[in-house]
């Protein structure tokens, strides 16, 4: 049976413990929980006691956790997703990877069943094997101390960044050397938006390194996070595809500008998601 989780960016204007609540209340399994200083600051100073309160709040609700770190302003507050791993500068390559080091403990804490992180875009005119070159280094930090902490990794390939697709999702883990723990976070949008394979074969591809599931509706060639419905995909085939693949953690719904209607859009996704996933 498919587990749905909702990611809480997609909540971003209501209390955690209250988008939790929600979330249990409408039957959701879980949920995507995104890094941020309105909902669970990596960096606050309580953090050890939140997490404490965090994890006792999960079990009494019965949700299951991912620990996703694709804040838009959390490490510059001028800049949108910056630094990255494939930052020019050293020194901002070194914060993204504190920060994924923070939530490698943090899912730990949590006993979550991955943490998810993408690449990041690599400055105009930067030469690819450069940008691998930075990426596979912070990798391997950050892989390293998952190892240590037990929890596993999903890399998620984005459009528009260093890693877009899942040709180059592989190539990255070549690089890596193909290590246990180094799994991608698939989101079914994505695969509409970018890769030439049918979504339901995207899935079937990436069905041995599955540790992460993302959901929304798009159209090929437009990266924007739609509601179900108001895209291009045929989700009947794909939740199949994910059954049939032995993938048996959180499907996430992944919506994030849709905080303006989040309690709404959390509804009647779970609504059509079990619809679709019950479609012969």
């Amino acid at each position: 049976m498919t587990r749905f989780g909702y990611g809480t960016n997609g909540f971003a204007d209501h209390r955690l413990e209250d988008a939790l609540a929600i979330l249990a209340d409408l039957g959701y399994d879980g949920v995507a929980l995104t890094l941020d200083h309105q909902h669970l600051d990596p960096y606050a100073a309580n953090l050890p006691r939140r997490l404490d309160a965090l994890a006792r709040i999960l079990d009494r609700l019965g949700l299951d956790v991912v620990i996703e770190t694709g804040a838009r302003y959390l490490l510059d507050p001028w800049r949108k997703h910056q630094p990255t791993l494939v930052s020019a500068e050293p020194e901002g390559r070194a914060l993204r990877v504190d920060l994924l080091t923070r939530a490698v403990r943090i899912a730990a804490e949590l006993d979550a069943q991955a943490v998810s992180f993408w690449s990041g875009t690599a400055a105009e005119g930067c030469d690819r094997a450069v940008a691998l070159d930075r990426l596979a280094q912070g990798c391997h930090i950050v892989l390293a101390a998952a190892q240590d902490a037990g929890v596993v990794l999903g890399f998620e390939p984005e459009p528009g960044m260093a890693v877009d697709t899942l040709d180059r999702f592989e190539e990255l883990r070549d690089v890596l050397g193909r290590p246990d723990g180094f799994g991608v976070t698939l989101d079914i949008g994505h695969c509409r938006c970018l890769e030439p394979l049918p979504v339901a074969e995207c899935v079937a591809r990436v069905a041995d390194h599955l540790v992460n599931v993302q959901i929304d509706d798009m159209r090929r060639g437009v990266h924007e996070h739609l509601e179900f419905g108001q895209g291009e995909i045929d989700f009947p085939p794909v939740l199949e595809a994910l059954s049939a693949s032995g993938y048996r953690g959180l499907v996430s719904v992944e919506l994030p500008r849709h905080s303006h209607a989040a309690v709404r859009g959390a509804s009647e996704s779970l609504t059509f998601l079990k619809k679709a996933a019950d479609s012969p």
